[in-house]
């Protein structure tokens, strides 16, 4: 990355990454924000215009070509700015540009200088006054009150989940602990195609999609003995061969037809942290 406030290229910063945790850090050390299901991505203004990239420094200026046009009306030399996309994102790149938007949450450069030193609430203030109002980027706003208010406020509102962060940190690209991520669950229904059953072992449900029974994940299965005990005497009644496809191995495959309520994160393409609540057939 170049330093001086001369014409020249920004280079793309390997991010910041949270720590997954159960549940928010307390104390007046740590800032909250909320956590969006969008993509992780690093706007860069140099003299070479706005380039947009991934998470794994991608460059997706072309897809995101009204965020790149709002980058532009800032009044800044060059920066650096660290944020998320958010807006049913996949269907917003492509059809409904209209509906894309950038949230703000850090800056690591600006005119010549590298902020990557500077505490964070430092750097998060600068950030908020360089971003007018009524734009497609926005600044992410601390959240106030207790971590554990905010979070319970942001389950109810069905968000992903929330990100703190050490007001003191620098930043530091890769794995951290001075950002914590911890997700809200959900609850959604999905095919159960088979089981993994061993003795001595937690069982586990292997779930797909309804309808076309691709495979998401694997749930815990309750550890209630009564729905564990149901649960596999339906097994056994609707054994049929594994999906098409499928390469992980099952104790028991099932034809289609039996329906997993299944509690998971928000926010995440495939099921994590799942479990297996309770299960119906299918009408």
């Amino acid at each position: 990355m170049r330093n001086g406030s001369g014409a020249g290229r920004l280079q793309f910063i390997e991010p910041l990454m949270p720590t997954l945790v159960d549940k928010p850090p307390e104390g007046d050390a740590w800032s909250h924000e909320v956590k969006f299901d969008g993509y992780r991505s690093q706007i860069i203004i140099d003299a070479g215009g706005v380039r947009i990239f991934t998470r794994r420094g991608l460059d997706w200026t072309a897809k995101y070509r009204d965020l790149a046009a709002a980058a532009k009306t800032l009044d800044v030399e060059n920066a650096i700015i660290d944020g998320e996309d958010y807006a049913e994102l996949r269907k917003a790149i492509t059809r409904r540009q209209h509906d894309l938007y950038f949230v703000a949450f850090d800056l690591l450069h600006l005119n010549g200088h590298d902020l990557r030193d500077m505490a964070l609430e430092e750097r998060r203030e600068i950030l908020a006054a360089i971003i007018p109002p009524d734009i497609r980027i926005q600044f992410s706003q601390a959240l106030p009150g207790d971590a554990k208010a905010i979070f319970h406020l942001v389950d109810q509102a069905g968000l992903e989940g929330m990100v703190s962060k050490r007001r003191d940190s620098k930043y530091r690209s890769g794995p951290s602990t001075t950002w914590l991520k911890a997700k809200c669950f959900a609850v959604g229904e999905f095919e159960l195609l088979g089981v993994e059953r061993e003795a001595g072992k937690p069982a586990f449900a292997l779930m797909g999609e309804i309808g076309t029974r691709k495979y998401v994940s694997s749930a815990f299965i309750n550890p209630s003995r009564a729905i564990r005990e149901r649960l596999w005497k339906r097994v056994q009644e609707h054994a049929g061969p594994a999906p098409k496809g499928m390469k992980r191995p099952a104790t028991q495959w099932v034809k289609p037809g039996l329906i997993g309520r299944v509690k998971h994160l928000r926010g995440e393409e495939d099921l994590r942290h799942a479990s297996l609540q309770d299960f119906r057939e299918e009408k």
